[in-house]
Protein backbone atom coordinates (compact mmCIF):
# COMPACT_ATOMS: atom_id res chain seq x y z
CA UNK A 1 0.00 0.00 0.00
CA UNK A 2 1.41 3.02 -0.91
CA UNK A 3 1.74 6.06 1.51
CA UNK A 4 -0.59 8.30 -0.87
CA UNK A 5 -3.62 5.21 -0.32
CA UNK A 6 -2.42 5.53 3.32
CA UNK A 7 -3.02 9.08 4.17
CA UNK A 8 -6.32 8.90 1.69
CA UNK A 9 -7.77 6.08 3.86
CA UNK A 10 -6.83 7.55 7.21
CA UNK A 11 -8.17 10.82 6.18
CA UNK A 12 -11.29 9.14 5.31
CA UNK A 13 -11.27 7.33 8.27
CA UNK A 14 -11.50 10.24 10.40
CA UNK A 15 -14.30 12.22 8.17
CA UNK A 16 -16.47 9.13 9.16
CA UNK A 17 -15.65 9.45 12.74
CA UNK A 18 -16.39 12.72 12.58
CA UNK A 19 -19.44 12.52 10.84
CA UNK A 20 -20.75 9.55 13.10
CA UNK A 21 -19.97 12.41 16.22
CA UNK A 22 -21.99 14.69 14.75
CA UNK A 23 -24.44 12.64 13.75
CA UNK A 24 -24.33 10.98 17.37
CA UNK A 25 -24.79 14.60 18.87
CA UNK A 26 -27.56 15.95 16.42
CA UNK A 27 -29.72 12.70 18.08
CA UNK A 28 -28.51 13.94 21.45
CA UNK A 29 -30.05 17.13 20.51
CA UNK A 30 -33.12 15.86 19.05
CA UNK A 31 -33.41 13.82 21.87
CA UNK A 32 -32.93 16.49 24.74
CA UNK A 33 -35.66 18.33 22.44
CA UNK A 34 -38.33 16.44 22.80
CA UNK A 35 -38.09 15.55 26.21
CA UNK A 36 -38.07 19.49 27.42
CA UNK A 37 -40.51 20.01 24.55
CA UNK A 38 -42.34 17.06 26.64
CA UNK A 39 -41.75 18.62 30.14
CA UNK A 40 -43.08 21.96 28.99
CA UNK A 41 -45.91 21.27 27.30
CA UNK A 42 -47.11 18.54 30.38
CA UNK A 43 -46.59 21.37 32.91
CA UNK A 44 -48.41 24.28 30.80
CA UNK A 45 -51.46 22.28 30.50
CA UNK A 46 -51.61 20.84 33.87
CA UNK A 47 -51.29 24.66 35.05
CA UNK A 48 -53.70 26.41 32.44
CA UNK A 49 -56.57 23.25 33.47
CA UNK A 50 -56.02 23.60 36.82
CA UNK A 51 -56.27 27.65 36.80
CA UNK A 52 -59.01 27.64 33.97
CA UNK A 53 -60.96 25.48 36.51
CA UNK A 54 -60.82 27.86 39.64
CA UNK A 55 -62.09 30.38 36.87
CA UNK A 56 -64.93 27.95 35.28
CA UNK A 57 -66.88 27.63 38.94
CA UNK A 58 -66.65 31.53 39.33
CA UNK A 59 -68.36 31.70 35.60
CA UNK A 60 -71.31 30.22 36.66
CA UNK A 61 -72.26 33.66 37.98
CA UNK A 62 -73.56 33.70 34.32
CA UNK A 63 -76.04 31.24 34.79
CA UNK A 64 -76.71 31.51 38.64
CA UNK A 65 -76.73 35.59 37.95
CA UNK A 66 -77.02 36.68 34.70
CA UNK A 67 -79.83 33.74 33.31
CA UNK A 68 -77.20 33.04 30.71
CA UNK A 69 -78.03 29.42 29.00
CA UNK A 70 -75.78 26.66 29.74
CA UNK A 71 -74.02 26.58 26.11
CA UNK A 72 -73.29 30.41 26.72
CA UNK A 73 -71.53 29.09 29.71
CA UNK A 74 -69.79 26.36 28.53
CA UNK A 75 -68.51 28.43 25.66
CA UNK A 76 -67.52 31.28 27.10
CA UNK A 77 -65.22 29.05 29.66
CA UNK A 78 -63.60 27.59 26.81
CA UNK A 79 -62.86 30.08 24.91
CA UNK A 80 -61.60 31.85 28.06
CA UNK A 81 -58.80 28.91 28.20
CA UNK A 82 -56.58 31.31 26.03
CA UNK A 83 -56.38 33.99 28.08
CA UNK A 84 -54.94 31.98 30.86
CA UNK A 85 -52.75 29.88 29.10
CA UNK A 86 -50.07 32.28 27.93
CA UNK A 87 -49.70 33.41 31.37
CA UNK A 88 -47.73 30.14 32.34
CA UNK A 89 -45.81 29.71 29.50
CA UNK A 90 -42.66 31.40 31.19
CA UNK A 91 -43.16 29.56 34.54
CA UNK A 92 -43.35 26.22 32.10
CA UNK A 93 -40.46 26.83 30.39
CA UNK A 94 -38.02 27.95 33.52
CA UNK A 95 -39.46 24.50 35.57
CA UNK A 96 -38.88 22.32 32.31
CA UNK A 97 -35.43 23.36 31.83
CA UNK A 98 -34.74 23.41 35.39
CA UNK A 99 -36.19 19.78 35.74
CA UNK A 100 -34.74 18.77 32.78
CA UNK A 101 -31.04 20.36 33.59
CA UNK A 102 -31.14 18.78 36.77
CA UNK A 103 -32.53 14.81 35.71
CA UNK A 104 -29.54 14.84 32.99
CA UNK A 105 -26.96 15.66 36.25
CA UNK A 106 -28.43 13.53 38.70
CA UNK A 107 -28.00 10.61 36.08
CA UNK A 108 -24.69 11.57 35.35
CA UNK A 109 -25.91 11.96 30.97
CA UNK A 110 -24.15 14.99 30.93
CA UNK A 111 -20.32 13.98 31.61
CA UNK A 112 -20.62 11.26 28.60
CA UNK A 113 -21.60 14.58 26.87
CA UNK A 114 -18.85 16.50 28.12
CA UNK A 115 -16.46 13.30 27.25
CA UNK A 116 -17.30 12.96 23.77
CA UNK A 117 -16.45 16.45 22.85
CA UNK A 118 -19.39 18.61 23.14
CA UNK A 119 -18.83 22.32 24.99
CA UNK A 120 -21.08 23.13 27.59
CA UNK A 121 -21.53 26.79 25.56
CA UNK A 122 -23.34 24.44 22.91
CA UNK A 123 -25.64 22.84 24.99
CA UNK A 124 -26.79 26.52 26.26
CA UNK A 125 -26.92 27.82 22.53
CA UNK A 126 -29.48 24.47 22.63
CA UNK A 127 -31.31 26.10 25.06
CA UNK A 128 -31.03 29.57 23.28
CA UNK A 129 -32.93 27.86 19.98
CA UNK A 130 -35.81 26.31 22.35
CA UNK A 131 -36.13 29.47 24.31
CA UNK A 132 -36.99 31.26 21.06
CA UNK A 133 -39.26 28.95 19.62
CA UNK A 134 -41.21 29.52 23.21
CA UNK A 135 -41.00 33.11 22.64
CA UNK A 136 -42.50 32.72 19.49
CA UNK A 137 -45.19 31.15 20.85
CA UNK A 138 -45.93 33.24 23.73
CA UNK A 139 -45.84 35.99 20.64
CA UNK A 140 -48.22 34.55 19.02
CA UNK A 141 -51.05 33.80 21.67
CA UNK A 142 -50.16 36.61 23.41
CA UNK A 143 -50.33 39.37 19.98
CA UNK A 144 -53.04 37.27 18.07
CA UNK A 145 -55.33 33.90 19.59
CA UNK A 146 -55.61 35.29 23.09
CA UNK A 147 -57.25 39.01 22.34
CA UNK A 148 -59.27 37.52 19.17
CA UNK A 149 -60.56 34.36 21.48
CA UNK A 150 -61.14 36.67 24.55
CA UNK A 151 -63.02 39.30 21.67
CA UNK A 152 -65.16 36.45 20.55
CA UNK A 153 -66.10 35.37 24.08
CA UNK A 154 -66.95 39.30 24.61
CA UNK A 155 -68.65 39.08 21.49
CA UNK A 156 -71.18 35.88 22.79
CA UNK A 157 -72.10 37.34 25.39
CA UNK A 158 -72.75 40.63 23.88
CA UNK A 159 -75.07 38.81 21.21
CA UNK A 160 -76.69 36.15 23.96
CA UNK A 161 -79.56 37.63 26.34
CA UNK A 162 -80.33 35.64 29.30
CA UNK A 163 -82.94 33.02 28.51
CA UNK A 164 -84.33 32.68 32.14
CA UNK A 165 -85.59 34.83 34.80
CA UNK A 166 -85.83 32.23 37.36
CA UNK A 167 -82.06 31.36 38.39
CA UNK A 168 -81.08 35.35 39.08
CA UNK A 169 -84.09 35.05 41.59
CA UNK A 170 -82.21 34.62 45.02
CA UNK A 171 -84.62 34.28 48.46
CA UNK A 172 -84.23 37.00 50.67
CA UNK A 173 -81.55 38.48 49.07
CA UNK A 174 -82.04 41.67 47.12
CA UNK A 175 -80.67 40.87 43.31
CA UNK A 176 -79.51 43.68 40.38
CA UNK A 177 -78.91 41.52 38.00
CA UNK A 178 -80.72 43.77 35.33
CA UNK A 179 -79.75 47.03 35.36
CA UNK A 180 -81.71 49.56 36.63
CA UNK A 181 -84.10 46.81 38.23
CA UNK A 182 -83.81 45.74 41.97
CA UNK A 183 -85.46 42.71 43.26
CA UNK A 184 -86.47 40.59 45.99
CA UNK A 185 -88.49 37.55 47.56
CA UNK A 186 -89.18 36.00 50.45
CA UNK A 187 -90.33 32.38 49.35
CA UNK A 188 -89.19 30.25 46.14
CA UNK A 189 -90.47 26.98 45.28
CA UNK A 190 -89.86 25.45 41.49
CA UNK A 191 -90.73 28.30 39.41
CA UNK A 192 -93.30 29.87 42.67
CA UNK A 193 -92.05 32.76 44.17
CA UNK A 194 -93.88 35.21 47.60
CA UNK A 195 -93.90 38.10 48.69
CA UNK A 196 -92.24 39.85 45.34
CA UNK A 197 -90.66 43.79 45.58
CA UNK A 198 -89.56 45.14 42.70
CA UNK A 199 -88.06 48.02 42.13
CA UNK A 200 -87.70 49.84 38.46
CA UNK A 201 -85.12 52.65 38.88
CA UNK A 202 -84.85 52.98 35.52
CA UNK A 203 -88.10 52.94 34.14
CA UNK A 204 -87.82 49.77 31.74
CA UNK A 205 -91.59 48.91 33.08
CA UNK A 206 -92.42 52.32 31.76
CA UNK A 207 -95.96 50.38 29.51
CA UNK A 208 -97.18 49.54 33.29
CA UNK A 209 -97.56 53.18 34.38
CA UNK A 210 -100.69 55.33 33.67
CA UNK A 211 -98.35 58.46 32.64
CA UNK A 212 -95.61 57.40 30.33
CA UNK A 213 -93.22 60.30 31.51
CA UNK A 214 -89.18 59.15 31.77
CA UNK A 215 -88.16 59.81 34.57
CA UNK A 216 -90.68 57.52 35.99
CA UNK A 217 -90.25 55.27 38.92
CA UNK A 218 -91.93 52.05 39.10
CA UNK A 219 -91.91 49.47 42.66
CA UNK A 220 -94.22 46.92 42.64
CA UNK A 221 -95.36 44.86 45.25
CA UNK A 222 -97.31 41.51 44.64
CA UNK A 223 -98.22 38.27 47.26
CA UNK A 224 -97.31 35.48 44.69
CA UNK A 225 -96.30 34.85 41.36
CA UNK A 226 -95.00 32.20 38.58
CA UNK A 227 -91.68 32.56 36.47
CA UNK A 228 -91.62 31.21 33.43
CA UNK A 229 -88.54 31.89 31.27
CA UNK A 230 -88.63 35.57 30.34
CA UNK A 231 -92.73 36.31 31.68
CA UNK A 232 -93.30 36.77 35.19
CA UNK A 233 -97.06 36.61 36.03
CA UNK A 234 -97.55 38.00 39.61
CA UNK A 235 -100.71 38.04 41.19
CA UNK A 236 -102.64 40.71 44.50
CA UNK A 237 -100.61 43.50 44.50
CA UNK A 238 -99.96 47.45 43.39
CA UNK A 239 -97.77 49.33 41.26
CA UNK A 240 -96.76 52.55 42.31
CA UNK A 241 -95.68 54.87 40.23
CA UNK A 242 -93.44 57.73 41.07
CA UNK A 243 -91.89 61.04 39.11
CA UNK A 244 -89.11 61.94 39.92
CA UNK A 245 -89.64 65.96 39.39
CA UNK A 246 -92.20 65.98 42.01
CA UNK A 247 -93.91 63.73 44.86
CA UNK A 248 -96.85 62.83 43.08
CA UNK A 249 -97.04 58.93 43.42
CA UNK A 250 -99.70 56.71 40.87
CA UNK A 251 -101.06 53.50 42.87
CA UNK A 252 -102.41 50.65 40.57
CA UNK A 253 -103.99 47.80 41.95
CA UNK A 254 -103.61 44.32 39.77
CA UNK A 255 -105.65 40.85 40.61
CA UNK A 256 -102.84 39.48 37.62
CA UNK A 257 -99.91 41.24 36.23
CA UNK A 258 -98.26 39.56 32.86
CA UNK A 259 -95.12 41.43 33.02
CA UNK A 260 -92.50 40.94 29.77
CA UNK A 261 -88.91 40.73 30.45
CA UNK A 262 -87.92 40.86 26.89
CA UNK A 263 -86.95 44.69 27.91
CA UNK A 264 -84.62 43.42 30.97
CA UNK A 265 -81.07 44.02 29.83
CA UNK A 266 -78.33 41.78 32.33
CA UNK A 267 -75.73 43.80 34.14
CA UNK A 268 -72.89 41.82 32.12
CA UNK A 269 -69.96 43.87 30.71
CA UNK A 270 -70.81 43.42 26.88
CA UNK A 271 -68.03 45.92 25.59
CA UNK A 272 -64.97 44.76 24.83
CA UNK A 273 -61.87 45.66 27.49
CA UNK A 274 -58.73 46.34 26.12
CA UNK A 275 -57.26 43.03 26.83
CA UNK A 276 -59.55 41.34 24.51
CA UNK A 277 -59.07 43.84 21.90
CA UNK A 278 -56.67 43.04 19.06
CA UNK A 279 -53.14 44.45 18.62
CA UNK A 280 -53.88 46.03 15.21
CA UNK A 281 -56.50 47.93 16.90
CA UNK A 282 -54.40 48.65 19.67
CA UNK A 283 -51.36 49.47 17.25
CA UNK A 284 -53.46 51.65 15.29
CA UNK A 285 -55.22 54.23 17.92
CA UNK A 286 -51.30 54.65 19.46
CA UNK A 287 -50.05 56.00 15.80
CA UNK A 288 -52.27 56.76 13.44
CA UNK A 289 -55.34 57.67 16.48
CA UNK A 290 -58.21 54.91 15.48
CA UNK A 291 -60.53 57.17 17.11
CA UNK A 292 -63.22 55.23 15.97
CA UNK A 293 -62.71 53.08 18.57
CA UNK A 294 -63.84 53.42 22.17
CA UNK A 295 -60.39 52.68 24.17
CA UNK A 296 -58.58 55.30 21.61
CA UNK A 297 -60.63 57.89 23.57
CA UNK A 298 -60.26 59.38 26.73
CA UNK A 299 -56.71 59.37 27.13
CA UNK A 300 -56.28 55.33 26.95
CA UNK A 301 -53.02 55.52 25.28
CA UNK A 302 -51.06 54.89 28.97
CA UNK A 303 -53.23 51.53 29.08
CA UNK A 304 -52.17 50.82 25.10
CA UNK A 305 -49.30 50.67 25.79
CA UNK A 306 -48.63 48.81 28.46
CA UNK A 307 -50.96 45.96 26.92
CA UNK A 308 -48.90 46.36 23.83
CA UNK A 309 -45.38 46.01 26.04
CA UNK A 310 -46.94 43.04 27.44
CA UNK A 311 -47.85 41.31 24.69
CA UNK A 312 -44.64 42.00 22.20
CA UNK A 313 -42.00 42.55 24.47
CA UNK A 314 -42.63 40.46 27.52
CA UNK A 315 -41.86 36.74 25.44
CA UNK A 316 -38.17 38.07 24.69
CA UNK A 317 -37.15 37.42 28.62
CA UNK A 318 -38.06 33.90 28.26
CA UNK A 319 -34.25 33.56 26.54
CA UNK A 320 -32.98 35.03 29.87
CA UNK A 321 -34.88 32.67 31.95
CA UNK A 322 -32.66 29.93 29.41
CA UNK A 323 -29.87 31.50 30.15
CA UNK A 324 -29.71 31.85 34.03
CA UNK A 325 -31.17 28.05 34.38
CA UNK A 326 -27.59 27.12 32.53
CA UNK A 327 -26.17 28.53 35.45
CA UNK A 328 -26.65 25.00 36.88
CA UNK A 329 -23.78 23.77 34.55
CA UNK A 330 -21.63 25.76 36.28
CA UNK A 331 -18.64 23.98 38.16
CA UNK A 332 -17.93 23.57 41.54
CA UNK A 333 -21.91 22.62 42.63
CA UNK A 334 -21.12 23.20 46.51
CA UNK A 335 -21.48 26.73 45.37
CA UNK A 336 -24.50 28.90 46.66
CA UNK A 337 -24.56 31.11 43.90
CA UNK A 338 -24.99 28.00 41.40
CA UNK A 339 -27.30 25.79 43.11
CA UNK A 340 -31.03 24.78 42.23
CA UNK A 341 -32.04 26.88 44.86
CA UNK A 342 -30.10 30.11 44.06
CA UNK A 343 -30.76 29.83 40.06
CA UNK A 344 -34.57 29.00 40.67
CA UNK A 345 -34.54 32.30 42.62
CA UNK A 346 -32.66 34.45 40.04
CA UNK A 347 -35.37 32.96 37.26
CA UNK A 348 -38.28 33.63 39.21
CA UNK A 349 -36.76 37.23 39.81
CA UNK A 350 -36.61 38.41 36.52
CA UNK A 351 -40.06 36.84 35.81
CA UNK A 352 -41.13 39.00 39.04
CA UNK A 353 -39.29 42.04 37.72
CA UNK A 354 -40.66 42.12 33.89
CA UNK A 355 -44.07 41.55 35.58
CA UNK A 356 -43.95 44.14 37.56
CA UNK A 357 -41.94 46.55 35.75
CA UNK A 358 -44.30 46.18 32.15
CA UNK A 359 -46.70 47.74 34.94
CA UNK A 360 -45.33 50.90 35.09
CA UNK A 361 -44.17 51.67 31.67
CA UNK A 362 -47.73 53.38 30.15
CA UNK A 363 -47.10 56.19 32.68
CA UNK A 364 -42.89 56.70 32.85
CA UNK A 365 -40.71 56.64 30.51
CA UNK A 366 -37.78 55.18 32.30
CA UNK A 367 -39.44 52.35 33.14
CA UNK A 368 -40.73 52.02 29.56
CA UNK A 369 -37.20 51.99 28.51
CA UNK A 370 -35.20 49.92 30.81
CA UNK A 371 -38.43 46.97 30.20
CA UNK A 372 -37.55 47.09 26.18
CA UNK A 373 -33.44 47.25 26.85
CA UNK A 374 -33.54 44.66 30.09
CA UNK A 375 -33.96 41.72 27.89
CA UNK A 376 -30.85 42.66 25.17
CA UNK A 377 -28.07 43.88 28.09
CA UNK A 378 -28.79 40.60 30.20
CA UNK A 379 -28.57 38.60 27.68
CA UNK A 380 -25.40 40.05 26.48
CA UNK A 381 -24.10 40.07 29.93
CA UNK A 382 -25.30 36.76 31.01
CA UNK A 383 -24.14 34.83 27.92
CA UNK A 384 -20.63 36.50 28.31
CA UNK A 385 -20.61 35.51 31.87
CA UNK A 386 -21.34 31.69 30.80
CA UNK A 387 -18.85 31.54 28.37
CA UNK A 388 -15.83 33.19 30.02
CA UNK A 389 -16.83 30.80 33.02
CA UNK A 390 -16.70 27.72 30.72
CA UNK A 391 -13.71 28.56 29.39
CA UNK A 392 -12.27 29.08 32.97
CA UNK A 393 -13.41 25.24 33.49
CA UNK A 394 -11.37 24.41 30.41
CA UNK A 395 -8.24 25.28 31.07
CA UNK A 396 -8.35 24.32 34.51
CA UNK A 397 -9.01 20.69 32.94
CA UNK A 398 -6.50 20.70 30.92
Amino acid sequence: MSLFTLKLNLSYGCFIYIQNIIMLQNKIYQNYLIEIFKTFFTILFSLTIIAWTVRAVNFLDLIVENGYPLITYFTYSILNIFGILPKFIPLSFLLSIIIFILKQIQENELIILWTSGVKKIQLVNLFLVFSFFISILYLVFSTVITPSALNKSRQLLSSEDFTSFLPTIKVQQFSDSFTGVTFIVDQKVDNKIKNIFLQDNANVLESLSSNNIKNNSNTIIASSGLVEQKKLVLFNGQIISSNKQNTENDIIKFQQLNIDLNNFSNTTIKTPKIQETSSIKLLSCLKIKYLSYENCKNNFNKEIITTLNRRIILPFYIPVISLLASFLLIKPKKNIFFNKISVFIYCFLVLLYAELIVRYTGINQVALNLFLISPILMAVILYYFLTNQFSKELIKNE
